[in-house]
């Protein structure tokens, strides 16, 4: 080849005898056939009538119970431990415990408004006019100051003094079903002075406790029984002046839970305690009636001369109600045959009618605001809060417990209604301003009051959004050719 000739282009390589070039593309396919042939015979080779079947699917992964238990109760010991719990339970428990004793007093007051020749709802009309003067005084509680409710305890306490010694005079106090503890104001309009009487304890003695408590008297015995256990004492005789025992019990309950939560020595705590308990018996032996409630205890008979018919009655209306209950208003024992259904045995027709799960459902409801108290009074670091948040609840709970004990048949009937749940405007108000005062507290928590700040702009925000939604006028769409 000469420098003038162009290159000549590569031959390709012909196959042997035919003379016939091989294309260049072709070493490729074979290459490709090639690995795949290799891959074949490396894989195991599928039995026949197989081919094409999709692979076994995978086994899920084995889920152990105890790591899933474990994960639970970290996940409920987390949310337990949020600042906003106890807020919650207490705001949430308290109304759903306030509504469905609208219900059951609603259900269960009816036969006797028409026994009295009252309107059905004549009961529950009044009930529900407490509730909403009850839910003014509980929004009034939760927005006032800390000092505002202990300035507010002395005067409470002088007024319901005073009160208490107006139901002892002649023409003024009024006995019903034995107690002559109310005050009359004209018309259906009665006042039990004893149930203001509790808040007032509470405010007025957590307010004491703390002032000695900042002074540093609480370690001697004469600055921590007195003033309070003789004013709690005053108290206790004006009330039994009346013969109101189940009322006194539960002033007696509050005295206890204040001198435990100041640290009263064991044996202080228990001399106070038996001394009590002395009163106590002296009292119901001196009664007649007293000693038959107590007789009553455990009863599944009615006895001589029907001393345990109430008592007996209630038992047979929670066993009428079995599981799930007979359903709502259709209670047999509230046809006369139950005494005070709507008051002190109201437990006993929820019971009837909401069964088991109803009667439950109360007791994790009241279970909840203890807790909640509870945890209150052990978080504050301010002593007024906890004296107060822990008397509050020693009210409320043992209040609930003579109730629903006395319904069961472990107790006596002493007579006290269910806190939030029987009828009665006189014991409404003050437990709900109660309440009220509990939730303030729970607010009041540092974490709390963070956890509420945070969410005020984030709420803020989405009322925004629904009011821009819900002011945007509607557009009707035209078609796609029209202008």
């Amino acid at each position: 080849m000469t420098p003038d000739q162009p290159a000549a282009p590569r031959s390709r390589t012909a196959r042997p005898g035919t003379g016939r070039p091989v294309p260049r593309s072709g070493g490729a396919p074979r290459l490709r056939e090639a690995v795949r042939g290799r891959g074949r015979a490396a894989s195991p080779a599928r039995p026949r009538g197989t081919a094409g079947a999709s692979r076994p699917p995978r086994r899920p992964p084995r889920v152990n119970v105890l790591d899933a238990l474990r994960g639970l109760q970290q996940r409920v010991r987390r949310a337990w431990d949020r600042p906003l719990t106890a807020y919650y339970l207490l705001l949430g428990g308290s109304l759903l415990i306030l509504v469905l004793g609208l219900v059951m007093v609603y259900s269960a007051s009816q036969i006797k408004a028409l026994q009295s020749g009252l309107s059905p709802s004549y009961f529950f009309r009044k009930q529900l006019f407490a509730a909403a003067l009850g839910g003014a005084l509980m929004l009034l509680a939760v927005r006032m100051p800390i000092k505002l409710h202990r300035a507010f305890a002395y005067p409470l306490l002088a007024v319901s003094v005073f009160l208490m010694c107006l139901v002892q005079v002649p023409g003024m106090g009024i006995a019903v079903n034995g107690n002559q503890n109310w005050i009359s104001f004209g018309g259906p309009f009665l006042l039990q002075p004893s149930e203001f009487g509790k808040l007032a304890l509470v405010l007025w003695g957590a307010d004491l406790l703390a002032r000695k408590q900042d002074k540093r008297l609480l370690a001697q015995w004469k600055h921590l029984l007195v003033p309070l256990v003789p004013a709690t004492g005053m108290l206790l005789g004006l009330i039994m002046l009346g013969g109101d025992m189940g009322t006194a019990i539960i002033l007696t309950a509050i005295l206890f839970g204040l001198l435990w939560l100041a640290g009263a020595p064991t044996r202080l705590f228990v001399g106070v305690l038996a001394f009590a308990g002395v009163i106590g018996m002296l009292l119901i032996k001196t009664s007649a009636n007293r000693m038959s409630r107590l007789a009553c205890i455990g009863a599944t008979e009615p006895g001589a001369h029907d001393q345990c018919w109430q008592a007996v009655h209630g038992i047979y209306a929670l066993a009428n109600g079995g599981w799930f209950g007979s359903g709502l208003g259709a209670s047999m024992e509230k046809w006369g045959e139950l005494p005070e259904p709507h008051t002190d045995f109201i437990f006993a027709i929820t019971g009837e009618e909401l069964g088991l799960a109803g009667t439950l459902s109360v007791l994790v409801l009241f279970a909840a605001l203890g807790y909640a108290g509870i945890r209150v009074a052990g978080r504050t670091e301010d002593p007024f809060v906890r004296y107060a948040a822990g008397g509050v609840t020693t009210w409320i709970t043992a209040q609930a417990v003579v109730n629903i004990g006395a319904v069961l048949g472990l107790l006596p009937i002493a007579g006290v209604p269910l806190p939030l749940f029987s009828y009665g405007g006189s014991a409404l108000l003050p437990t709900m301003f109660a309440v009220g005062l509990l939730i303030a507290f729970a607010r009041a928590e540092p974490g709390a009051r963070a956890a509420l700040a945070m969410r005020q702009p984030a709420l803020r925000k989405k009322l925004a959004r629904v009011r821009r939604k819900t002011m945007r006028r509607p557009v009707k769409r035209r078609p796609s050719g029209e202008r």
